[in-house]
């Protein structure tokens, strides 16, 4: 870390007063702080890593005391380091101001497949950390699955179901299925039909597999309760609030039945819940009844909710929630993305597949087109209607994505008359507000925002690319220090 660098990101920690995600206070003035480990831990176990600041003092508004002795400081933080599994090697830097001394220690990212990142001596289980805003939290046993999930490519989606056999399963559904396959693949025709199951994923070593239960089973409920949708109606913009009747929900169902019905179930509750605008074309002054949300879109939000949530049995008590706002729609799956793909990610590469046979049975039954084609569908048709592209939020034990409708000004939506809302204040009053520099966070909170990821892509990338806003760290633009100030501003 740069001298510049180090006394921002202090300017930053006294005018902000907190710590945050990737960046941890330690005082260290009189001796090297017993608890370093679990900090450790949490940066390892997550994307971004993290730094650790030595000698501010959190308890007096982050002023500066200094630190006992740089060099056993930083001998101790190798040391930590060295009790971890796998082996992780901070970089150490040592700053001075009037005789004052300081250290950080920037902790990378441990690669995927060798997390989670743990305590040696307390093992897997009970020595692995995760970072929730500030704090640092003992990983959950499910956190630590989905890492061995990942890593040692579990297929949960086939994983076989106790007390289960083919009688459970609707026999014409699973018929026009092999038939299916048997057209698409010619050489399956020449074996078993007790091999067909196994090849197909229907049965695992004579079991009838999750995935089988999940698409042609009679009642998939009888056996998974929980694997449904719970879809309700709001009647305003959070939860609480009560409609003129006293009524919390407008509308609430459990949705069942297999993974094409309760699409289909999915897909009609939204339509039948959906409100109708009118709006005005402003180029042709013609009139058209339109929808709150684009049919396509919403069908791609349910189906990937659907095919591609986990389906461990940590989370199949976990249903998926649909839940319709007066201005946005959000659906909530268990299991966060899987693998290596992240949020920015999304729609541009081609994704690790958690369900595979899923996926594929879903494409052969013809419920799936395109593959991988789902996340561009879904920002193409908000786009056409003059809507905000969708906020996908990623969480460890959770995937949510929300479409707003155009009922909120807060999220930045399409006038009635058609188009998007411009205020030509946002961009001028923007760059004026980061004259000196800001960090996503703060950005978002000057707009309004509750999503910082929609704030840095609708109003910051944009002005980046046009050179109007500089990052603090080009070189790496998803860094944790990362700011942005205006082009020409006196740093």
């Amino acid at each position: 870390m740069l001298d510049q660098e180090f006394w921002q990101l202090v300017a930053r920690i006294q005018e902000r007063r907190c710590e945050e995600q990737t960046i941890e206070v330690k005082t260290a003035a009189r001796g090297c702080p017993e608890r370093l480990y679990d900090t450790f831990y949490s940066f390892s176990n997550q994307d971004d890593g993290g730094v650790i600041v030595f000698g501010l003092d959190e308890r007096e508004q982050f002023t500066k005391v200094g630190v006992y002795d740089a060099q056993d400081l930083q001998k101790k933080l190798m040391e930590v380091g060295e009790e971890m599994t796998p082996v992780v090697r901070p970089v150490l830097s040592v700053f001075d101001e009037d005789g004052m001394i300081f250290v950080t220690a920037e902790i990378p990212p441990v690669d995927l497949t060798d997390r989670p990142c743990f305590k040696t001596a307390k093992g897997r289980l009970k020595g692995s950390y995760v970072r929730v805003g500030d704090a640092d939290k003992p990983m959950t046993e499910y956190e630590v699955y989905s890492y061995e999930a990942y890593k040692r490519k579990y297929r949960d989606d086939i994983r076989p179901v106790e007390g289960v056999s083919l009688a459970a399963l609707d026999q014409t559904r699973l018929e026009q299925y092999l038939l299916q396959r048997r057209l698409d693949r010619p050489n399956l025709n020449a074996i078993s039909v007790e091999q067909l199951y196994e090849l197909t994923g229907i049965t695992r070593n004579g079991q009838v597999t999750l995935a089988a239960v999940l698409l042609f089973g009679l009642y998939p409920q009888a056996y998974f309760p929980q694997l449904s949708i719970i879809a309700t109606r709001m009647p305003g913009t959070e939860l609480g609030l009560v409609d003129e009747q006293g009524r919390r929900f407008s509308d609430s169902k459990r949705l069942e039945g297999t993974l094409p019905e309760l699409l289909d179930g999915a897909v009609g509750f939204v339509k039948g819940n959906m409100r109708t605008a009118l709006r005005i074309d402003p180029k042709t002054g013609k009139r058209s009844d339109t929808l709150e949300y684009p049919m396509d879109a919403v069908r791609e939000v349910l189906l990937n909710a659907l095919v591609h949530r986990d389906y461990s049995s940590y989370t199949e008590n976990m249903p998926i929630q649909l839940t319709l706002y007066s201005d946005r729609m959000e659906v909530h799956n268990p299991g966060g993305l899987y693998g290596r793909m992240t949020v920015d990610q999304l729609g541009k590469m081609q994704p690790d597949t958690r369900n595979p046979f899923l996926v594929t049975a879903m494409e052969a039954i013809g419920q799936t087109e395109n593959r991988y084609s789902g996340i561009p569908r879904i920002c193409h048709a908000m786009a056409e209607a003059g809507l905000p592209q969708p906020i996908f939020q990623n969480q460890r034990e959770s995937f949510s994505v929300i479409l707003y409708n155009g009922n909120d000004r807060a999220a930045e939506k399409p006038d009635i008359t058609g188009g998007t809302r411009e205020d030509p204040a946002d961009e001028k009053g923007l760059l004026a507000f980061c004259a000196k520099p800001r960090t996503r966070k703060e950005i978002a909170e000057f707009l309004g925002i509750a999503s910082t990821q929609y704030a840095i892509r609708r109003y910051v990338e944009p002005l980046v690319q046009r050179g109007l806003l500089l990052l603090s760290v080009p070189e790496h633009p998803r860094s944790p220090r990362q700011t942005y100030t205006t082009a020409g501003s006196n740093l």
